[in-house]
């Protein structure tokens, strides 16, 4: 297993494994969003924001990440690959890049969405802790955060 910070030449297996778990994202639902998703992982990849998991030639795990808003953005790992730490791993990858003083954001579905109860379970495991209650692309969502020890 490889994990790296993707490439520009990544993107078609990258949106190949989003295609994969689209439907457990909100706005990701219309062709459009998918192309507009596209763009902003290309973004990412610009700004070396974007970290992949790699087996075999294949990007198995997937991770956007905001420096500047102190954010994890997007984290996917393709449901063959699951429960292999794949997801831990990016995360522990991606603390490298970030500022070790400002805690770190993320948002997930809430606690009475059956479908987020293995994302919220992975974050808590890491973790953070449940934060406000708000909305993304019209749905419920609650943030979590991620304290770093104040030095």
């Amino acid at each position: 297993m490889n994990i790296r910070l993707a490439k520009q030449n990544d993107i078609d297996c990258w949106m190949y494994l989003v295609d994969k778990v689209k439907d457990l994202f909100p706005g990701l639902e219309t062709e459009d969003a998918i192309k507009e998703h596209r763009t902003t992982v290309l973004d990412f990849i610009e700004k070396s924001s974007a970290i992949c998991a790699e087996e075999n030639n294949k990007i198995v795990g997937e991770l956007l990440f905001s420096k500047e808003e102190s954010m994890l953005c997007f984290l996917a790992v393709d449901t063959e690959y699951r429960r292999k730490h794949i997801a831990e791993k990016m995360f522990s990858y991606m603390l490298e890049f970030m500022d070790k003083e400002k805690d770190i954001l993320v948002t997930t579905y809430r606690d009475d969405v059956t479908v987020g109860k293995p994302a919220r379970e992975f974050y808590k495991h890491l973790g953070f802790v449940e934060g406000k209650l708000t909305e993304e692309f019209g749905s419920p969502v609650q943030e979590f955060i991620f304290k770093r020890k104040k030095l």
